[in-house]
């Protein structure tokens, strides 16, 4: 116990720490409302695909030409959402930054539930989605599909025992608090928590597979964007034909996953009295987090558009024209200066931190995060090395069909579902982990 806390003080504080983590799962106001919507919003999505699934892709506006379309756009948004369980629990704990703390278990359950959905998402751009076993069964090592396939399965799977052995002593300790839960889920903290008792030796095994897991991580989430950037490297097509996809993607997955934890903690924060566990601190971390990823991003743009600018070749040069005053231009600048370099000139000031400043940045960046995965995909489509004659005139452009807008809606809503189950059912606040900052670990365990 920390010398300058009594026994009283530290029951005290340990009391708050259970009312306040317990009181997120209690509290049901606006819960069935909100996932009332996204059952609609999913039940929409099942009637899209089951037309898709009958009719073909055909219902689609995918053509000839342009054979990626909003869900390829949609799958990078999925894998780029999904790294920030890297960023803050892995790296900013290896780093002991004390301060990610509180916000580690949200980024955990932000990262499995777009990374649960990702698969899902790329089966939604097949046409005969029973050949997604041929993956497995059939593989060719020369293709980078079969490797995106194999490092989403393993980050799944790392993602899911870095979110479940953290929660170990917090399971076995709500399971003895939380009088009144339901008979299903305290069977469920039993299963989990896997028999913890708080010896030292458990807590000495827990650190160090939290440890080793942390370590683990990174390079698999490293590869997880490095390898989907490949799909688009290794296609000999103007606009993708580039060195910097790697890192291009990898940056621009940070900036996406960051601002998706600063919503979450926002919501969390306004909906449940959670004020002191994601103080105004821990906004201004965060967006000093966003700022550094975003400027990190900002250079990899500058190489992606400014190189071949300079050499402005003949197939470069239409798609460049395309981009900065041609029929994206509008999405493009959109994207650059309102999702991009306004948030880090908003953000570089202490006031664009503040909590309600920076969750409404964070949305625009969010949204923009998505508008440049479709900017990454169907401008360079639309230009093949061949051109584009005696064909109907719908090959001539790209917009995406209700189906297609239906089922992307659908599968972030899927997304959002999981994410708000997992954060009702489990605790948002890593209880263990603040009894050790503070010093009451003894406290804590003597109530388990």
């Amino acid at each position: 116990m920390s010398e300058s806390l009594s026994k009283e003080q530290a029951k005290q504080l340990l009391d708050k720490f259970a009312e306040d983590t317990i009181r997120p799962m209690r509290s049901f106001k606006g819960f069935y409302l909100w996932m009332g919507f996204l059952g609609l919003v999913i039940a929409v999505f099942a009637f899209a695909y089951f037309i898709q699934l009958r009719d073909g892709l055909g219902v689609t506006a995918m053509r000839d030409y342009v054979s990626w379309g909003l869900y390829i756009s949609n799958f990078v948004f999925f894998v780029a959402t999904s790294l920030v369980g890297m960023l803050i629990s892995a790296v900013l704990g290896l780093l002991n930054q004390k301060w990610v703390k509180p916000i580690t278990r949200v980024s955990e359950v932000i990262a499995l539930g777009f990374v649960l959905i990702a698969g899902l998402v790329i089966i939604t751009d097949m046409g005969r989605p029973e050949r997604f076993l041929n993956l497995f069964m059939h593989g060719r090592l020369q293709s980078p599909i079969l490797w995106d396939v194999t490092v989403i399965t393993t980050y799944t799977v790392i993602s899911m025992l870095l979110f479940i052995l953290p929660l170990l002593p917090d399971l076995a300790f709500i399971k003895n608090r939380m009088k009144d839960m339901p008979a299903w889920q305290y069977q469920l903290y039993n299963i989990l928590s896997l028999g913890w008792i708080g010896t030292p030796e458990q807590y000495k095994l827990l650190h160090k597979s939290i440890r080793m897991l942390s370590i683990i991580i990174v390079p698999v989430a490293l590869a997880i964007h490095t390898v989907t950037s490949w799909l688009f490297a290794a296609t000999l097509r103007i606009g993708w034909d580039s060195t910097v996809f790697g890192p291009y993607f990898v940056s621009g997955a940070f900036v996406a996953g960051t601002a998706a934890v600063i919503i979450v903690m926002y919501v969390l924060r306004s909906s449940y009295k959670l004020q002191d566990y994601f103080t105004d601190y821990h906004f201004d971390m965060m967006g000093r987090l966003l700022v550094l990823v975003s400027l990190l991003y900002a250079y990899f743009n500058l190489n992606e558009f400014l190189v071949p600018a300079y050499k402005m070749k003949t197939g470069e040069a239409i798609h460049l024209h395309t981009l900065f005053h041609g029929a994206y231009a509008g999405l493009f600048w959109v994207v650059q200066i309102i999702g991009m370099g306004l948030p880090i000139l908003f953000m570089i000031f202490k006031e664009g931190r503040k909590p309600n400043n920076l969750t409404f940045i964070a949305s625009i960046v969010m949204v923009a995060a998505f508008l440049k995965r479709i900017i990454i995909v169907i401008p360079t489509l639309l230009h093949p090395h061949l051109p584009i004659q005696n064909v109907p005139d719908e090959f001539h452009h790209y917009f995406p069909t209700w189906i297609e807008m239906a089922v992307t809606t659908g599968t972030i809503a899927m997304a959002l579902a999981i994410i708000t189950i997992l954060l009702k059912i489990f605790p948002v606040i890593p209880l263990w982990e603040l009894a050790e900052e503070k010093g009451i670990t003894e406290e804590f365990e003597n109530h388990n």
